[in-house]
């Protein structure tokens, strides 16, 4: 199943106890041909999706979780999202992007948004 996002895209996903963001910072081609996303996660969590999008309209309020995660397709593909919006990245975003490219022991890592931030 393919993932119709973009870099910039801000996305949506749902707990049980409410919703996060996670944001496309980049979108690679590994050696072999499968796609490589490149995700940042927030911390933040919001009661209703309209809370989450009112909150990107000033992004520097958010609190970053892990500014930099390296996803499988597959692992991505598990991640149930939506797209709320999408902004420019910004140079800072893509610092982290840039250190894992220019690291030759960079992992992909084959695990799911949510599994990589500990929540289900």
């Amino acid at each position: 199943m393919a993932r119709n996002f973009e870099i910039g895209d801000d996305l949506l996903f749902q707990l049980e106890s409410g919703f996060g963001l996670l944001r496309v910072l980049s979108i690679d081609e590994s050696e072999n041909g499968d796609v490589i996303w490149h995700l940042l996660a927030y911390e933040d969590f919001f009661l209703d999706p309209e809370t989450a999008e009112e909150s990107l309209k000033k992004p520097e309020n958010l609190t970053v979780a892990k500014g930099h995660m390296a996803l499988t397709n597959r692992a991505f593909e598990r991640t149930p999202t939506a797209k709320l919006m999408n902004r420019e990245v910004s140079e800072d975003e893509m610092a982290a992007v840039n250190a894992w490219r220019m690291n030759p022991e960079s992992e992909v890592y084959d695990r799911s948004a949510l599994q990589m931030l500990g929540v289900r």
